[in-house]
């Protein structure tokens, strides 16, 4: 299924109809170049979750956890700067994905071999007019 982001102004709705097209999967790796736009859909899907904090990129941090309107947690990462599969598990990564609750992963190639075998992968692409296509495989 492919979602087709116009605009900013249309976002929202993208999201809500992501995560109905998702059904019970919890994980999603997020593939797409730097600057396609994977923060910026994870922060509205967690919007459309019902998570009121900020939402931010965990360059930093690794992973940052948000509360949705259910009151269970909402892992959003980004693997960017993560560089073996050592420094992935000193983290417990694999005590998120396989926790049932929300994991919303940028940059996961080093961790797929770690990955829910129901985990869906997420491509994000951007046209020559800044118009992105979500795909959800």
């Amino acid at each position: 299924m492919i979602i087709n982001i116009d605009s900013l102004e249309n976002i929202a709705d993208a999201a809500k109809k992501f995560l109905a097209e998702a059904g019970d999967r919890r994980v999603f790796a997020f593939h797409g170049g730097m600057g396609a736009g994977k923060t910026t859909f994870i922060k509205a899907l967690c919007s459309e979750l019902g998570v009121t904090e900020v939402v931010a990129s965990p360059t930093f941090a690794i992973v940052n956890e948000y509360m949705a309107q259910n009151g269970e947690p909402v892992y959003h990462f980004d693997l960017y700067r993560v560089k073996t599969m050592d420094e992935a598990c000193d983290f417990g990564c694999e005590d998120y994905f396989y926790s049932g609750n929300y994991c919303f992963i940028e940059w996961p190639e080093l961790v797929e071999p770690l990955l829910p075998d129901d985990t869906a992968d997420v491509c994000i692409t951007v046209d020559d007019e800044g118009h992105r296509a979500v795909e959800l495989k």
